[in-house]
């Protein structure tokens, strides 16, 4: 198959999901549907891509084999995959695949995969470790997860969006592994404002803090992408602090599911609550700095 001759429907057209479609369409595949509850969303990315703005989750299911859903959490899940709603993606869904690429509890996935096999269709995790930017080069990491056969059908699609693609296991388990990530990046991120914080208020410069920082134990891929911003207060949204709140949730949920104490990721969900709390949830993830360098908030 040519990649023209995937018909491909884009559920959720925020900022990931928009960049998804419209590198999709770079590449040759025929995107023809996009969908996202703020029908503004849809509409202006359909103009641009020249897909179908639909109105109904039934009719992307209508006009495309493959759906990739990219939605806010469980509840949103729930909504478009309705077994008993009036409109459902699983409307006549026979033969369709689903790639769901959200951030999600492992066990919606689970439970994602079912309600679609019950209908004659399939389910596949596509979890993506990367951001906005990523998404619209077509250089994500993603995590599959769900039957291998799926998996192998939607290759093609997986590979056009991604530099690197791992299967990781059957369905919920690439979810835990995204939570799992999203909690050690966290935990990370919130150290480092903890670690340019005091080095702030010691008087130290911050730009060779971070030098120091990157040859030597204290190193991580967030001091790359977050260090200067937290510097220098630019927290341009690509992972937000409410998102990272949840994410961290999601781990600590699997971590009560089988009785292990996580004290630092514990830490490191009330920081970003706090963000959410005092309004600052919108920010980068990176924001969490503001909660430790002095005379900030």
């Amino acid at each position: 198959m040519s990649n023209a001759d995937y018909s491909i429907g884009v559920v959720g057209v925020g900022r990931m999901g928009s960049n998804i479609a419209r590198h999709l369409k770079d590449e040759g595949f025929s995107v023809v549907a996009v969908y996202d509850s703020v029908s503004q969303l849809a509409n202006s990315l359909a103009g641009e891509i020249e897909a179908t703005a639909c109105n109904m989750l039934a009719d992307v299911t209508k006009l495309a084999d493959y759906i990739i859903t990219v939605v806010t959490d469980d509840a949103s899940m729930e909504q478009i995959f309705s077994e008993t709603g009036e409109d459902s993606l699983l409307k006549e869904a026979e033969g369709t695949v689903f790639i769901n690429c959200a951030t999600i509890s492992p066990g919606m996935h689970v439970e994602v995969e079912r309600r679609a096999e019950l209908n004659g269709a399939e389910s596949l995790e596509g979890c993506m470790a990367s951001s906005i930017t990523q998404a619209r080069q077509g250089t994500l990491y993603l995590m599959c997860g769900g039957r291998k056969s799926t998996f192998h059908q939607a290759e093609p699609i997986l590979n056009a969006m991604s530099v690197s693609l791992r299967y990781i296991g059957t369905a919920g388990q690439a979810a835990q592994v995204k939570a799992l990530v999203n909690m050690v990046m966290n935990i990370n991120t919130a150290g480092l404002a903890e670690g340019l914080g005091l080095g702030e208020a010691l008087g130290l410069d911050l730009e060779m803090l971070q030098e120091v920082f990157s040859q030597t134990g204290a190193n991580s891929r967030v001091l790359e992408t977050d260090g200067e911003d937290m510097q220098i207060r630019d927290h341009e949204c690509y992972f937000s602090a409410a998102h990272a709140a949840k994410d961290s949730g999601i781990a600590l949920d699997l971590a009560n599911q089988v009785e292990i104490n996580l004290p630092l990721a514990k830490a490191t969900k009330a920081q970003f609550d706090k963000m959410i709390n005092i309004g600052k949830g919108d920010l980068d993830k990176s924001g969490v700095a503001e909660l430790t360098f002095k005379g900030r908030s």
